[in-house]
């Protein structure tokens, strides 16, 4: 589990790289919870809360962005 902090200090593109690495993750995660295969469930809310501060942090970087501009 990645902290806020180790997002803001990433790019808004390799936040992107990693929100699509982690929506792939909830993906499969999804698909094996539904084929009785996932062991770990814990990591599908993990998963789901590292999406939401990726995509929190990007909106903050690109509203400053967008202020200096």
């Amino acid at each position: 589990m990645a902290k806020a902090q180790d997002f803001r200090a990433m790019t808004v593109d390799q936040l992107d790289d990693e929100l699509v690495k982690l929506k792939k993750e909830q993906f499969n995660l999804r698909f094996q919870k539904a084929t009785g295969q996932l062991e770990n469930t814990s990591r599908v809310r993990q998963v789901r809360r590292d999406i939401a501060r990726i995509r929190t942090v990007a909106t903050v970087k690109r509203g400053e962005a967008a202020a200096k501009a």
